[in-house]
């Protein structure tokens, strides 16, 4: 197949458009196109530019080769690469055929890509999840929303589909990607009931309502493939013999022997982290962000964005990503900006808060919001491995007290922020945050640094978004699950560095940050985990 990149046409063009672009475009007939599909669709909204889309195509034509030689020197007309899924074993392969089943921990999306993988290559894999199936939980998270009642094993954190389901559902990652994982993991949505564009728009996302059905429908192939998926079964041990996994401890049943560990567990499986651990398990501190959630009118960043497009309904909400590093050394930047979306109550520890943004697939709700966080170090929280999960949870705990010790969030007004006061009244900008927003002064929530870097950054990004530092615009404390506070680094072979047989993956072990990104590495980790039963 052919390749053309850049393809440039009127953002409101007919159907018919795109095909007579390319036959203009390589000088060829209609009757030597034979099919053409769409890679990637971008978008020109630059003020100053007529409004257009940007494709890349790939196609087939009559005579490839003499058309790739006519283009040689054209950097915009090449062959298109494979970006097909080969997979790399099959368990028919396994020299015995009685071997033990792989085990996947955790349900998110890590945890179901590698499980959905293994069973795609006829391992059977039995998956372990703590929380509920995802109908259920979405009710448990809806008690903490509407009623502050909190479910320590089923919320937005824990629970069939992972955080990720109580988010936007976005689906880009600025991760290397050579072996195109990540179209792996779109054709599996896709496969699953998400739309189609999320396989070529630029920026894709499913959303929240649409994942929940979406998630289902990858279990049920799990399971059609031979896979077993156990709710409500914690893992709160480790059995490990001679520097080697030999099974697992679940809560209430029954040991399960395992020689393959999938470790899928998300950022805030903090008990369990405090297991391995203890089992001797090798782990070490990482970076991670805290800050706030800050909303503004939709309207605005549309404006803001898009200037004489805004409210165009072929290009949707506008988002942002911004960067501003601080004059005491610190970085504070945009996180998991969510375009007319909500904030959302993502605790998973009792008498704590913690925010997280939320969007359906339309993206019509009146606000956008978005992290505005701070980069920290292990230096900011020495002692070891899990010193990092005790400095969310001061955090956290400081925020519950802060917002009045119902599961309301502590807010102010931008504008009180930066002049140093607490506010007393909202203003034009409501918060979307459920239970609640108790109004006071946030300088105590966050480490002095990390308020000296906020409040030198939001009058920053008024200069690249105008209205970004509205007085009326609202923060939102605080979030702290950015990332995981540590890793469980792995070797080359995906495996533990001192634990054979257990194979650390995703974002709770630090290498993954995002639905798109866990997903890959979740088929990673799935393919070593084949490979070394083909070993033995």
């Amino acid at each position: 197949m052919i390749r053309i990149t850049e393809l440039r046409l009127p953002i409101s063009h007919a159907p018919e458009a795109l095909e007579e672009a390319i036959l203009k475009r390589l000088n060829i007939q209609a009757k030597d196109l034979i099919q053409v599909d769409v890679f990637k669709r971008s978008y020109d909204a630059r003020k100053n530019v007529a409004l257009a889309f940007i494709y890349t195509v790939d196609l087939s034509v009559k005579d490839e080769e003499k058309l790739l030689k006519q283009f040689a020197n054209d950097i915009h007309v090449r062959q298109s690469p494979d970006t097909s899924y080969h997979f790399v074993a099959n368990a028919s392969q396994v020299k015995s055929s009685s071997f033990e089943r792989p085990v996947v921990i955790g349900f998110g999306p890590c945890g179901i890509f590698s499980a959905l993988v293994l069973a795609q290559m006829g391992f059977k894999p039995i998956v372990l999840e703590r929380g509920k199936p995802v109908r259920e939980r979405t009710q448990d998270t809806w008690g903490l929303w509407r009623k502050n009642v909190l479910n320590p094993e089923s919320n937005v954190q824990f629970g069939e589909g992972g955080a990720g389901t109580f988010s936007d559902g976005k689906l880009w990652s600025q991760i290397k990607d050579p072996k195109f994982y990540g179209r792996k993991v779109i054709t599996e949505f896709i496969k699953a009931g998400a739309p189609e564009e999320i396989r070529y728009v630029a920026k894709p996302h499913i959303g929240t309502f649409r994942l929940v059905g979406v998630v289902e429908r990858m279990r049920q192939e799990i399971i059609e493939l031979g896979g077993e998926i156990r709710f409500s079964q914690k893992v709160v041990g480790f059995d490990i013999r001679n520097d080697r996994i030999t099974g697992v401890k679940i809560e209430g049943h029954p040991d399960l022997p395992a020689s393959h560990v999938v470790l899928a567990l998300g950022h805030s499986a903090r008990d369990t982290f405090e297991t391995l651990h203890a089992a001797g398990v090798y782990m070490e501190a990482k970076p991670f962000s805290v800050g706030f959630r800050i909303e503004h009118p939709q309207s605005l960043i549309d404006k803001a964005r898009l200037g004489p497009h805004a409210g165009n309904e072929l290009i949707g909400a506008a988002d942002y990503k911004l960067v501003h590093h601080a004059k005491n050394g610190r970085a504070v930047y945009s996180f998991c900006m969510c375009p007319g979306g909500t904030v959302v109550a993502a605790t998973s520890e009792p008498n704590r808060v913690v925010t997280n943004g939320m969007s359906q697939y339309s993206r019509n709700e009146r606000n956008a919001n978005a992290g505005i966080v701070v980069g920290i170090t292990p230096e900011d929280y020495p002692g070891g491995p899990l010193a990092g999960i005790e400095f969310q949870r001061a955090l956290e705990s400081k925020a519950y007290e802060l917002g009045g010790s119902t599961y309301e969030a502590p807010g102010q007004l931008v504008g009180d922020f930066l002049a140093g006061k607490a506010s007393t009244e909202f203003g034009s900008v409501m918060p979307s945050y459920k239970p609640g927003v108790h109004l006071t002064d946030l300088a105590d929530a966050l480490p002095a640094y990390a308020i000296e870097a906020i409040r030198e950054a939001i009058p920053a990004f008024e200069k690249q978004i105008k209205g970004f530092s509205m007085k009326d615009a609202v923060l939102t404390g605080i979030e702290t699950r950015t990332s995981s506070p540590l890793r469980i680094t792995r070797g080359a072979n995906f495996q533990s560095l001192n634990v054979e047989g257990l194979y650390p993956a995703g974002e709770g072990a630090g290498y993954a940050g995002g639905i798109l990104s866990a997903g890959v590495d979740g088929i990673k980790v799935a393919e070593a985990v084949a490979l070394d039963y083909l070993s033995k």
